[in-house]
């Protein structure tokens, strides 16, 4: 039982005749007072409409979205043939930010309501759902009657999957700028055979194809298109450069969520995509395929991720890779250095791989340091900041312009372009016939 202001304001009416009756020297008609009260409100919980036909349902995707608003339907029915008034609170898990809890309901017999709101899980892992508690209005208006049903639930959180269902919708209406994707439209581009049109003013005459003009009494031209069977093979150091936070998350999480975007992309392409995971020692690899299943595989292998606070070891887990893959890809290895010695080890590391392949390097950068560089000296401890700041991205340029002299291209990005960088890269050796 639940009093309600109702309650308590009756008790307040009973405070003056409880000062009367103890004045008068009969306290006992206080007592008596608010015992009725009590007993009368407890006495009401059993009138309350039953909630024993009352049934909920929990409806959300098979996985969640980190650091996404993922939406959750409650579906409430009543087989009772009482109409049931109450405050519904739906418990997600404790570290789920939720934009709604509680909902004011009024469940009529046989005619279900549905309810929504929105969860923004903090953090991958697993997690449950914790309940859903009642609290039912009574006759009288004296208390609520609590209830609770038996909703628990297990829910996974996954890197931010809804990413990936955003980028299919507007890679079908062709608006991938709107994720700040840059794809080019050059015609032509590739070496796979797509089609026979007209020849146009501005055509390369390399593309005629003379017989087919003959037979047809016009020019003809050969119009290609992207080269599809191509490899993506991903890489992603989880020792301890991926420890640190940029915006309060950690690299690792943002390395995730384009690493996602990525593969989808790739497998939209038609492309093989292929997965290796390392620290000190390889933990995972997932050999190059292709199709939408394979993204599927690496999301499962990838969910549960941590960075680890050990030394990497990209020398070994890139002797691994050459020893198990060999046709020429399209090789990105997500990690980060700072100074040009950690810049030179990682050269000569993947220096073999970029003789074979195209490698990328990617790294997250922190937006906090453009910020300090750009501000305004005020004090002594903004002229200290600043120089840090300047040090610090003096040494990543030169850490950049060592890598890149051993043939390696580098992506330094801020969290929230490394995605659609990444992507763009990607389409970018597509369209150039890179591979």
């Amino acid at each position: 039982m639940v009093p309600t202001k109702r309650f308590w304001a009756l008790v307040a009416v009973g405070i003056p005749v409880a000062a009367a009756s103890a004045a008068a020297g009969a306290p006992s008609i206080a007592v008596a007072y608010d015992a009725l009260l009590v007993v009368v409100a407890y006495g009401s919980t059993f009138l309350a409409p039953s909630t024993s036909r009352l049934s909920l349902r929990r409806k959300f995707d098979t996985v969640l979205s980190v650091r996404a608003a993922n939406k959750i339907t409650l579906t409430v029915e009543n087989e009772g043939l009482e109409t049931i008034q109450a405050t519904l609170r739906d418990e997600p898990p404790p570290l789920f930010d939720a934009t709604r809890k509680e909902f004011k309901v009024e469940i009529q017999s046989r005619r279900p309501i549905e309810l929504t709101y929105h969860v923004t899980p903090s953090e991958r892992g697993a997690e449950s759902f914790r309940g859903t508690y009642l609290r039912v209005e009574c006759p009288l208006g004296l208390a609520l009657k609590e209830v609770r049903l038996a909703t628990e639930e297990p829910v996974r959180v996954y890197p931010n999957i809804l990413a990936l269902r955003e980028f299919d919708l507007l890679k079908q209406q062709g608006r991938l700028k709107e994720l700040g994707i840059r794809k080019s439209r050059t015609r032509g581009l590739g070496t796979d055979f797509e089609s026979l049109r007209d020849y146009t003013q501005g055509d390369d005459y390399r593309k005629i194809d003379w017989k087919a003009s003959a037979r047809r009494g016009k020019l003809v031209v050969r119009q290609f298109e992207q080269e599809r069977n191509q490899v993506v093979v991903v890489c992603i150091d989880i020792g301890r450069h991926m420890l640190a936070e940029v915006n309060g998350v950690r690299k690792l999480d943002h390395v995730l969520d384009a690493l996602l975007m990525l593969t989808n992309a790739a497998a939209l392409a038609g492309d093989f995509v292929g997965l290796l995971v390392y620290a000190d020692n390889v933990r995972r690899y997932i050999p190059p395929r292709k199709g939408r299943g394979q993204v599927g595989i690496i999301i499962e292998a990838v969910h549960d991720l941590v960075a680890e606070p050990v030394e990497s070891d990209p020398v070994a887990a890139f002797a691994y890779l050459a020893t198990r893959w060999k046709r020429r890809s399209l090789v990105v290895n997500f990690t980060d250095y700072e100074d040009v010695d950690r810049a030179r080890d990682l050269a000569t590391a993947f220096g073999p791989i970029a003789r074979r392949h195209l490698a990328l390097i990617c790294r997250v950068q922190d937006p906090k340091i453009e910020e300090v560089l750009h501000t305004n000296v005020a004090t002594v401890n903004d002229m200290y900041q600043k120089a840090a700041a300047s040090m610090l991205m003096e040494d990543r340029k030169a850490a950049t312009t060592m890598v890149g002299s051993a043939g390696i291209h580098n992506l330094d990005s801020e969290p929230q372009d490394l995605a659609a960088k990444l992507v763009s890269f990607y389409f970018h050796v597509k369209e150039r016939s890179l591979l």
